[in-house]
């Protein structure tokens, strides 16, 4: 039986999911839901495009809606929404706000019966996973996470919010002394700004006050107050030559230590420090992130089949549920 998926929301992630059900065996694309005028979506698949009035009527036909909305203002809004109507998976990035946002997509889902898995991508997604592994391996270790140098979708969707931008980019940039020390096991202390800088580049609108956007852009609480960042103003032409790429990547670091044990002689144990490293490089960042939202699509099918709803993590779903193949295969060809 293949699942039924929905894609609602068309950009960049949006092509990224399209993609990935299509190379899914187990999966079938019903549709494309968006806001605009569906007569001008046009989609890759060839899928069939409705408008998100549809869905409402559509709740037989969908098994999983994928949301590909916008961390700073779409997703708040719509995950709840539509968890209240189908198993729904996102990628909210808010880190800050994720425990409102899971506390709302619950509610919802609990009292429709379904599954909603939210914040899954790399970060928060497959990194918030490593993560959590060292953490509980390595007791009273330190991690890290750094990202980049890549561009980050919702940020750059968040510059796109403010008024008089047109189009815009940003690239994460790890601070490289930080890096270095951490992979070096030195574990320093490091603030947010020690860690990362943020470069955005803007296509202003002709006569935008750019003076405005600019601080916009630098004040702005969870995306770019906490950071060194620099704000590049460019021409269309220059967006497309030299940014039209979405490239990205990172590392989740973690250093810990074993040993230390004061022996039954009174003596002291080595103490032994151990450093685990997970990273990404990505040539797309939509479409592995669309790849990450379609297989926690696929868990949310299976966990709602066997009975279960309400809000979940990536915490909260066991691997084999995103896979394909059978226990019997997993067992066999992964353990």
């Amino acid at each position: 039986m293949s699942i039924k998926i929905g894609i609602l929301g068309y950009g960049n992630l949006g092509r990224g999911v399209e993609k990935a059900v299509i190379a899914a065996e187990d999966m079938e694309l019903v549709g494309v839901f968006s806001r605009r005028d569906p007569a001008s979506v046009k989609v890759d698949s060839g899928a069939t495009v409705y408008s998100v009035d549809e869905l409402a009527g559509m709740t037989d036909k969908v098994d999983v809606l994928v949301i590909c909305g916008g961390s700073a203002t779409d997703l708040p809004e719509m995950t709840p929404k539509y968890a209240a109507m189908f198993n729904v998976i996102d990628s909210f990035d808010t880190h800050a706000r994720i425990p409102e946002h899971f506390s709302n997509v619950d509610a919802a889902a609990k009292a429709a019966g379904k599954i909603g898995i939210i914040s899954c991508g790399w970060d928060p997604g497959m990194f918030s996973l490593n993560r959590l592994y060292a953490h509980s391996v390595l007791p009273g270790g330190k991690d890290y996470t750094f990202w980049g140098k890549g561009v980050s979708q919702g940020h750059s969707d968040a510059i796109r919010r403010i008024e008089g931008v047109v189009d815009a980019r940003q690239y994460t940039i790890p601070v490289p002394v930080a890096l270095d020390a951490v992979r070096e096991g030195k574990n320093p202390d490091l603030d947010t700004r020690d860690k990362h800088t943020r470069e955005c580049f803007v296509v202003a609108e002709p006569g935008a006050d750019l003076a405005r956007i600019e601080n916009e852009i630098v004040t702005m609480p969870n995306y770019f107050a906490d950071y060194d960042t620099t704000v590049h103003f460019i021409s269309e032409e220059e967006m497309k030559e030299e940014h039209s790429g979405l490239p990205h990547g990172g590392a989740v670091i973690y250093s810990g230590t074993t040993g230390g044990n004061v022996n039954a002689d009174g003596t002291t144990s080595e103490v032994n420090t151990h450093v685990i490293e997970y990273s990404l490089k990505l040539d797309s960042n939509p479409e592995f992130t669309g790849s990450v939202l379609v297989a926690y699509a696929r868990a949310a099918f299976r966990m709602n089949q066997a009975g279960d709803s309400g809000a979940k993590t990536v915490f909260d779903v066991a691997p084999a549920l995103l896979s394909p193949m059978s226990g019997e295969d997993i067992r066999a060809h992964m353990l």
